[in-house]
């Protein structure tokens, strides 16, 4: 059974090395996954005042009940000031509120960080992490996913030049297949 996953890019820069790589990942996706990036770049700042008052944006509204379709989620990150983009974190907060309504709990979940960078995103990697814990998101652990050198890795068309990268993110790819697989709530 095809399973649907969310992918979310945490960089708007048209052209993202991030994005390219979400596109990548789409192409590399095993059978058993279904890859679809959710655009984020729209989405009003969160305020709570909006969910109290009852009535949050229709942004918002549309971004709950999409992401509440799907069967898992993909993070694609790039790294800004050793933590996630301010674009992400507004994404995570929307999503998981009003309290008690999370579209997040329970979907399986990955995360891969690409930089030009040598070390790949490493902060904000572990910092999406945190947050992904306290929304009762299960991230694979293994392999863990730090892109860098990025500037190098895609050629004029955004496909992957690098044979070793590529095949590191087959690899990736399929380990989420299964880390999706045994952790879906609704194989449970």
């Amino acid at each position: 059974m095809t399973k649907r996953i969310a992918v979310f890019v945490g960089s708007l820069r048209k052209e993202s090395f991030n994005r390219k790589m979400a596109k990548v990942l789409t192409t590399l996706a095993p059978e058993s996954l279904m890859l679809e990036i959710i655009e984020i770049g729209g989405l009003p700042l969160y305020n709570q005042d909006c969910d109290d008052e009852g009535k949050p944006p229709a942004e918002w509204t549309e971004f709950r009940k999409q992401v509440n379709s799907f069967d898992g989620v993909l993070f694609v990150t790039p790294e800004y000031n050793r933590s996630v983009p301010g674009v992400l974190k507004n994404a995570l907060d929307v999503g998981s509120r009003p309290y008690g309504q999370s579209v997040w709990g329970g979907k399986p979940g990955a995360v891969m960080s690409v930089s030009p960078g040598a070390i790949g995103g490493f902060g904000a990697n572990h910092h999406l992490r945190q947050s992904l814990v306290f929304l009762n998101v299960p991230a694979m652990q293994q392999p863990e996913a730090y892109i860098g050198g990025a500037a190098q890795l895609f050629d004029a068309h955004g496909d992957i030049t690098n044979e070793t990268t590529r095949e590191f993110l087959i690899k990736f790819m399929d380990a989420f297949s299964a880390w999706v697989a045994k952790n879906s709530s609704k194989n449970v």
